[in-house]
């Protein structure tokens, strides 16, 4: 039986529910369309820095943020655009604006669309028109977050896209990668080192881009946990970044449809013609041992 609960309380909460796999989903629209939680079988996965996300001013470190027009920092947080220069933050504002409810069903699944659309604040930063419609559907296991992205403007549109999901891992050193590539660049010193799926946990903090993928799914076995987590993505996200850092349980899996400072070097910045549409999708599924 799959439903849809409402609760208000500091942002409005949606609650998808399937009974049977006891899974459950947390959406908030206000706080940027997040994910906050995501259980199966009453077990959280995600995490969540509960006093970062009660203060609007703060962006939020947990759930799953999403990332547009940006992924990343752009250098002194400014583009080009025509001639005219704008200042965008880190991994842009989609994760910072209130989304709008679209629609929900109850069918076969739990789902929940919600859209985000231009407006004079986001224009201020990013001067295009567009529409985006991201809907969440729990079903088991599984989470599917289905993505349509549509340009409104006369012009075309340059943007990169990405996911910023926190994974709660209380032991990450009980964690087992299988990530489908062989090196990675460290976003801190640039340098690119062959990846044996291991990560040296000990470290600060690790910030590691994959930029050459052989296959368009990751997972990660957490042994402490006895679960298996596994990550599908489109064709658009051409990469994945993890990141983590020392002492806070959690891991962080990107996908990212392009890098750090792709609106100025264009380096896989994708492009949609005026009034066209693209359709990407991220799946994650868990299973237990």
């Amino acid at each position: 039986m799959f439903e849809i609960a409402f609760r208000r309380q500091q942002y409005d909460t949606y609650i998808l529910s399937d009974q049977a796999a006891q899974s459950r989903l947390e959406v908030v629209p206000d706080r940027g369309g997040i994910i906050t939680s995501w259980q199966v079988k009453g077990r959280e996965l995600l995490y969540m820095d509960t006093a970062r996300f009660a203060d609007p001013a703060l962006s939020v470190r947990g759930g799953i943020p999403i990332l547009f027009p940006i992924c990343g920092n752009l250098p002194d947080n400014t583009y080009t655009h025509k001639g005219q220069t704008y200042t965008l933050k880190q991994h842009g504002f989609a994760r910072d604006l209130p989304w709008e409810v679209l629609d929900r069903a109850t069918q076969d699944s739990a789902s929940i669309t919600l859209g985000l659309s231009s407006s004079d604040q986001t224009r201020a930063v990013y001067p295009f028109d567009f529409l985006l419609e991201f809907t969440y559907t729990l079903q088991g296991g599984m989470l599917s977050i289905q993505q349509r992205f549509t340009n409104r403007s006369s012009e075309t549109m340059p943007f990169s896209i990405g996911f910023h999901p926190y994974f709660l891992s209380p032991d990450k050193n009980q964690l087992r990668f299988e990530l489908p590539s062989t090196e990675a660049k460290d976003h801190q010193t640039q340098a690119v080192y062959p990846f044996f799926n291991a990560f040296d946990f000990d470290r600060d903090e690790i910030d590691w881009a994959f930029l050459q993928l052989n296959s368009q799914v990751a997972s990660v076995a957490d042994l402490s946990r006895h679960t298996r987590l596994m990550l599908n993505y489109s064709d658009p996200f051409s990469i994945l970044v993890f990141w983590t850092v020392k002492g806070k349980d959690f891991y962080c899996l990107e996908p990212w449809s392009a890098g750090r400072n792709a609106l100025n070097t264009g380096d896989r910045l994708l492009y949609l013609e005026p009034g066209a549409s693209l359709d990407t999708g991220v799946d994650l599924t868990v299973e237990f041992s």
